[in-house]
C-alpha cells in the first residue's frame, strides 16, 4: 500500500509544483498553524525540521533494494500543528522524497491504526452476493 501511495506521490508531485511560480524565502521558524504549515513546509529540509520539532515519533524509510539508498521517508509527529480553531491534531505525517516534504497529512488519531481487509469467506453462496 505504501508503495502504491509513493508511486502516486511521484506521479502527481510535478503537477503540484508546476503551479507554484512564486517562491517565498523560508521563515526562521516553521509555522505550526495548519494552512501556513502546508504552504511553507516544503521549503525546509529534514535538518531544519528536526532542529525545530526534534526527532519524529515514528519514522519509516524506503530504500532502493540494490544500493540501500533512502529515496523516500514517512515521518510522524504528535501535537505539533493546530487546526483553524486552535485545537491540536494528534498526528502530523510528513512524506519526503529526498530531503523535501511532498505531502502532509493531519490525523485525529495516533497513526497506529491498522485497517484489515480480508476476502469474503468461501462459504458464500450465489444468493449472498449482490445482484447487478
Amino acid at each position: 500500500m505504501r508503495t502504491l501511495l509513493l508511486t502516486l506521490f511521484l506521479a502527481f508531485s510535478g503537477a503540484a509544483y508546476a503551479g507554484n511560480t512564486e517562491e517565498v524565502p523560508p521563515a526562521s521558524e516553521i509555522p505550526t498553524a495548519e494552512k501556513e504549515f502546508v504552504a511553507a513546509i516544503n521549503q525546509y529540509d529534514k535538518a531544519k525540521i528536526i532542529e525545530q520539532f526534534g526527532e519524529p515519533a515514528k519514522k519509516e524509510d524506503m530504500k532502493v533494494a540494490s544500493s540501500g539508498e533512502i529515496i523516500a521517508s514517512i515521518w510522524q509527529y504528535h501535537f505539533i500543528n493546530t487546526d483553524p480553531d486552535g485545537a491540536y491534531y494528534e498526528t502530523t505525517e510528513l512524506d519526503f522524497l529526498g530531503e523535501r516534504v511532498v505531502m502532509v497529512v493531519f490525523m485525529n488519531h495516533d497513526g497506529e491504526e491498522k485497517i484489515s481487509v480480508e476476502p469474503p469467506s468461501t462459504a458464500e453462496t450465489q444468493e449472498d452476493l449482490p445482484q447487478m
